[in-house]
């Protein structure tokens, strides 16, 4: 796991840049950007990571509780000799209004996961924007 460790990512791409000398580029804020750069994709990974096991959570518990419901289902119409009982449409009825809620939420999961990622790296693009403005400064004259 440690060729993914952003740290030793940056290290390596450091050694690369570092073995060139560039008139007129400051290598260290190159550098520096670079870094930058790793860390926010590490981010938006953790991000996507965290939501996706929010998301996997959740569907273990809706499954969960989806069996739970059926085999009380089972267990009163075995109960009942096996006929169904008047509240039979009513539960049905539950049971699916309970699963398109579930849905959503599971939709909404998705959607909180995939929005983290994406702003970490949009404000990470917006970051090296003002990077590479203040890099094509020309360079002021010292007094």
């Amino acid at each position: 796991m440690e060729s993914t460790n952003p740290s030793n990512l940056f290290g390596e791409y450091a050694k690369v840049i570092g073995q060139f000398k560039l008139p007129g580029i400051d290598v260290a804020a190159l550098l520096e950007s670079r870094r930058k750069d790793i860390d926010a994709l590490a981010q938006a990974n953790t991000a996507a990571l965290s939501g996706m096991q929010s998301l996997a959570q959740k569907q273990s518990e809706i499954l969960r509780t989806t069996m739970a419901e059926l085999q009380s289902l089972v267990t009163r119409l075995s109960a009942s000799g096996g006929k169904p009982t008047a509240n039979t449409g009513e539960v049905v009825q539950q049971a699916l209004h309970k699963a398109l809620v579930d849905m959503q939420e599971l939709a909404d999961m998705a959607y909180r996961a995939q929005s983290d990622s994406f702003a970490v790296v949009t404000r990470r693009a917006a970051e090296h924007v003002e990077e590479l403005k203040a890099l094509l400064q020309p360079k002021q004259p010292k007094k």
